[in-house]
């Protein structure tokens, strides 16, 4: 479809910006997975793990460094030749495919112990039935996934005034239709005018997807703060954002485990 062709020119015209930004902070030691993300991973030594929407790379060289066998997939084609020389610098053995997830069946092949999406990445999927049905694919017999990410009712408000302690709904819940932007970037690149394509899911969308693809939901988190770039206005001690107005009263972001039976 042409949304997920604009989308795929809008995240290109970041790629350089993110690569250079995720190089500095994996010499210097600021680059770090999501807390909230490593902290429910826990042991990853030894799993063969399947990284959707990697962006970049930075994140899946971490998963490496923490003894994953990792494959890592993103359906741009620079951010896969910038995770490339990412994981070259950083002596990371990680496998890169350049593939959209939502079609990742027609070229991978391939049972692994864990599938993982993380930080602001269902909103770029049109098809979550078709996402989840090649996760179960994907999935060795109690293989699991976990995403983290937005909590839709959080993405319902205007992100210009919800800083201000006004909660006013700007993108409706029900909404069936596609939001379009004419500016992408912001959380680890200036933003650049490109349209590009967005749709909030329902959280019953989510886990009706994963029910229909026969995948069951173990475990389901929630919580009132998000990593830095995703949201938030104010830092804790951990380097998880959060907004002031509305600390332990609105939840951020959520975290999902499902496992294939």
């Amino acid at each position: 479809m042409h949304e997920t062709e604009a989308n795929r020119q809008a995240w290109g015209k970041l790629s350089k910006d993110h690569f250079e930004r995720f190089d500095r902070g994996l010499k210097d030691g600021t680059k770090k997975l999501n807390p909230l993300v490593e902290q429910q991973l826990g042991n990853l030594r030894g799993k063969k793990v399947l990284h959707l929407q990697c962006n970049t790379g930075a994140d899946s060289i971490l998963l490496a460094k923490q003894g994953a066998d990792v494959t890592a997939v993103d359906f741009v084609e620079d951010n896969i030749r910038f995770a490339q020389e990412l994981a070259r610098r950083n002596n990371a053995d990680v496998r890169f495919i350049c593939r959209d997830v939502q079609t990742l069946d027609e070229v991978l092949d391939e049972a692994f112990d864990l599938v993982i999406t993380f930080d602001g990445v269902l909103g770029w999927l049109f098809d979550l039935p078709r996402w989840a049905k090649n996760i179960a694919k994907f999935l060795k017999p109690d293989g699991e996934l976990f995403v983290h990410d937005g909590h839709p009712y959080y993405l319902v408000f205007d992100e210009t005034k919800i800083k201000d302690g006004i909660l006013e709904v700007k993108y409706p819940y029900f909404n069936e239709t596609l939001e379009v932007d004419t500016m992408i970037g912001g959380y680890a690149s200036d933003e650049k005018e490109a349209v590009n394509y967005f749709r909030s899911h329902k959280m019953s969308d989510i886990i009706n997807a994963l029910a229909d693809a026969q995948l069951f939901v173990t475990r389901f988190l929630e919580f009132d703060r998000c990593d830095e770039g995703m949201g938030g206005d104010t830092k804790d001690d951990r380097g998880l954002m959060y907004l002031k107005h509305f600390e332990g009263k609105l939840p951020v972001g959520y975290s999902l485990w499902a496992v294939r039976r």
